[in-house]
């Protein structure tokens, strides 16, 4: 719900009423938790409405609104004619910027990026801030800098920003045309349902210097162009714009020699200062463009009703040094990295950096998805291997989620989501929970989210072909219980520090006036457990269907000396089994439906777990669900102990069956056989708990002076094909290894518990200095490490789950 007219209020007016009866008489809603409900949602809403919320783009700005206003920026060396063919838009791994992200970025209302682009020979900056004010979810300035590299240098950029509108509306630039250019400050206006009237403003700093022109050409104007897009194509703007300025450039350059052409690049790449309108065709989309010589500064000022500039540019600089203070002073607050020994103003910087880039990558997402539901959920693979593909677009669906990498994974991925709430929800619960929630809305009717979303065509422009499609019957770690499990905890402990330093009712601390203070907008749920009650009623009818789709959908053929809780990933292809996350860990070859996979198992005791938590907190009217959990739950340790334990291996491996009794293990050592172990399943003093540790803490297995490695250097498959999971470090399960021995084994009384504290102590060490130490060397943080000598492999910046070492730092699980 990302903007709330009168009438979705009044829905949710209504909602709120409906829930009076849905709980027990110790939880039952009061008409004052009505209205706080209905006032924290408006409240909830309005603060996070805008954002950077364009995660795949160096910078962009929208709305959490499905048709509305977008906006971004590009920029170009204007030194050499490949500089045009060389622009920066969308975040690439091969534009080579040595070093680019959020190193300030509180989820909300401020955010401050650098990038290193050693192409234009310029380090630009972005800082962004949103305050209260005006209509439909505040203003917003964005401030952006540029300056040269090279020491003495005076490099010439171009910075274009660009305005698109969707939807019903329309937006103008109200400055006066002219043919030669716009003189700063130029002005828009517009208008539309959603956002009512607004204003955008674009002006530069008064020090700004242009390069001179041998065409008569001003370049100290903002050249312009704006024009009618397809509506569905608005996010082609840099396709728009390369070919305009293509042209434009073409036909300026024909009527001169090569040589006067050379010599006047910089303003032969500008834009022909036109809108393209008709009768029939009203402009969607502006381009501004600017021509820099050496450093400079723009101002960009969006405001909520055109009538009154209530953020002015010229009111940024106090605003955003208080914004940064106050980023600062609740990132120690927070995370108490200075206590835990982290002092430099290096550690920090890496520390704020893993949260902020994260932050920087949530993006809100919204379009249909390509599915194909022509095989039943709930049949083997072997009874339609032979049907016919019939993929089709869906319904649009909206989805306000963190993405892994904004380069290489700009969208959302379920497995990933739990980890990144880990890191979001300890920064800021109420952001968490209203990403858990975007999710969980996905969730169908029978249970089944898409694993990958790739929503609308944009998202899809970043996937090959192949992997566009999602089946109703794969499945991906419901890592999201965990998320929804640490919210409990974080409000558990909430509530117990307030009743030890006040005597005032919990229910009653939270007033509706409260509401305007944004301070408080993080703690909503935390400060009002009728809040929190409300939310964990809402999404744990769909997480039971999720938890019921996985216990039909992925089970396993019963063994004769197992009960019926087995299971197995569905979706394997040879040498793949991409639903578990895992992609080319070895399993056995080839695939067969008699496979039962010991990471899936351990996951449904895990999620099993979680929801009997979740279901015990909502009440006694949840007492048959527990009691169902609790049952289940035994099964399946049961048979993680009967089936999956290989005492020949000493290890916890994956099973084929052979009719009867007769089982083949499938064991290859690794971050499979660690599961029962990181998600907390195996008892303190189980002689299997001392295998898995010892197995961890082996040189010849898992151990490096990196992190664990995620197959063991003993297996015939390490380091080889992809080499994806088969050998490489990754900070997820590293993580889970951390937590678990953290929370569940170096703290309880034990025969391995001096074992277990030794291993997290140095694991720990390990990790943090070797992401750090890759951070200084590199300016990124990785997808993965290499298990041979650390370096940082793959995607990068990957500030999704890698982003889980500021809580190994923190010691935050």
């Amino acid at each position: 719900m990302p903007w709330m007219s009168l009438k979705a209020t009044s829905a949710l007016l209504l909602t709120a009423i409906t829930l009076l009866g849905s709980f027990d008489s110790a939880q039952s809603l009061t008409a004052q938790d009505v209205q706080l409900n209905v006032a924290a949602g408006k409240a909830l809403n309005d603060s996070l409405l805008w954002g950077t919320y364009r995660p795949n783009l160096y910078f962009g700005t929208k709305p959490r609104i499905p048709s509305s206003l977008s906006t971004g920026i590009m920029w170009f060396s204007g030194d050499d004619l490949q500089g045009f063919q060389n622009i920066r838009h969308t975040c690439e791994q091969g534009d080579n910027l040595h070093g680019y992200g959020y190193f300030k970025h509180d989820g909300r209302s401020f955010a401050f990026q650098k990038m290193k682009d050693p192409y234009t020979d310029i380090e630009l900056t972005t800082e962004f801030i949103k305050v209260p004010g005006g209509r439909y979810g505040g203003e917003w300035g964005v401030r952006i800098k540029g300056k040269p590299l090279t020491e003495g240098a005076n490099p010439v950029t171009n910075l274009v920003f660009y305005v698109g509108l969707e939807g019903d509306g329309g937006i103008d630039i109200v400055s006066k045309l002219k043919s030669d250019g716009l003189k700063s400050p130029v002005k828009m206006e517009g208008d539309s349902p959603e956002l009512g009237d607004f204003a955008i403003q674009f002006a530069e700093g008064a020090a700004n210097t242009a390069p001179r022109s041998g065409l008569q050409k001003d370049l100290t104007k903002t050249f312009y162009w704006g024009f009618q897009a397809p509506e569905d194509e608005i996010w082609k703007t840099k396709d728009f714009f390369l070919q305009k300025v293509y042209d434009s450039a073409r036909e300026r350059s024909s009527m001169m020699t090569p040589e006067e052409a050379m010599s006047n690049l910089p303003s032969l790449f500008v834009l022909p200062n036109q809108i393209s309108e008709s009768e029939n065709e009203v402009a969607n989309l502006y381009f501004l463009q600017k021509v820099f010589q050496g450093a400079f500064e723009v101002d960009i000022v969006f405001n909520s009703d055109s009538s009154a500039e209530h953020l002015k540019p010229q009111d940024m600089n106090a605003k955003l040094e208080t914004a940064t203070t106050k980023f600062d002073q609740k990132f120690e607050n927070t995370f108490h990295l200075s206590e835990k020994g982290f002092k430099s103003p290096e550690e920090i910087e890496f520390g704020q950096f893993l949260l902020s880039n994260l932050l920087g990558g949530i993006g809100y997402f919204y379009g249909p998805a390509i599915v194909d539901r022509s095989h039943d959920p709930f049949e083997d693979e072997e009874y339609f291997a032979n049907r016919p593909p019939n993929a089709q677009l869906t319904e649009p669906h909206a989805l306000y989620s963190a993405t892994p990498s904004r380069p290489f994974f700009p969208r959302g991925f379920y497995w990933d989501e739990g980890f990144h709430q880990q890191v979001i929800g300890k920064w800021d619960n109420d952001l968490s929970l209203e990403i858990i929630k975007s999710w969980v809305s996905l969730i169908d009717d029978n249970g089944w989210v898409a694993r990958e979303q790739i929503l609308g065509a944009e998202a899809r422009s970043k996937v090959p072909q192949e992997f566009q499609t999602q089946f109703p019957h794969y499945a991906n770690p419901p890592t999201l219980l965990l998320a929804v499990q640490k919210f409990i905890d974080r409000l558990e402990q909430h509530t117990s520090a307030h009743m030890q330093m006040s005597d005032e009712p919990v229910q009653n601390r939270m007033k509706v006036s409260a509401l305007d203070d944004p301070e408080l907008l993080p703690n909503l749920h935390l400060e009002n457990p009728a809040l929190a009650t409300q939310w964990l009623t809402t999404v744990y009818p769909k997480l039971r269907l999720n938890w019921e789709w996985f216990r039909k959908t992925q089970k396993g053929h019963k063994p004769s000396n197992g009960n019926g809780e087995v299971y197995r990933w569905r979706g394997r292809t040879e040498n793949h089994t991409l639903t578990s996350g895992f992609d080319d860990y070895p399993r056995a070859e080839p695939p067969s439906t008699s496979e039962l996979h010991i990471d899936l198992i351990s996951w449904m005791g895990f999620s099993t777990r979680l929801m009997k938590s979740i279901a015990g907190h909502l009440g006694e009217e949840y007492a048959a669900d527990v009691q169902e959990y609790d049952s289940v739950l035994q099964d399946i340790l049961g048979n993680i102990d009967a089936l999956h334990w290989s005492e020949n291996d000493q290890a916890y491996c994956d099973l084929l069956l052979q009719g009867g009794d007769s089982v083949d293990y499938v064991c290859h050592k690794g971050y499979l056989s660690l599961f029962p172990m990181i998600l907390g399943l195996l008892p303190t003093d189980s002689p299997k708990l001392d295998a898995i540790l010892n197995m961890m803490r082996d040189e010849n297995e898992l151990w490096t002076p990196y992190g664990l490695r995620s197959l063991s250097v003993s297996d015939a498959k390490f380091n080889t094909g992809e080499n994806y999971w088969r050998g490489p470090i990754w900070m997820n399960v590293n993580y889970l290894a951390l937590q678990s021995l953290h929370n569940n084994y170096m703290h309880v009384p034990g025969p391995y518990q001096e074992k277990a504290q030794q291993i997290y102590k140095d694991l720990r060490n390990n990790i943090i200095q070797n992401v750090f130490a890759e951070y200084k060397r590199t300016g990124f943080v990785w997808e993965q490490y290499s298990a041979f000598d650390g370096q940082g492999k793959r995607s990068h910046p990957f500030t999704g789950w890698t982003s889980t070492v500021l809580l190994m730092m923190a010691e935050e699980y």
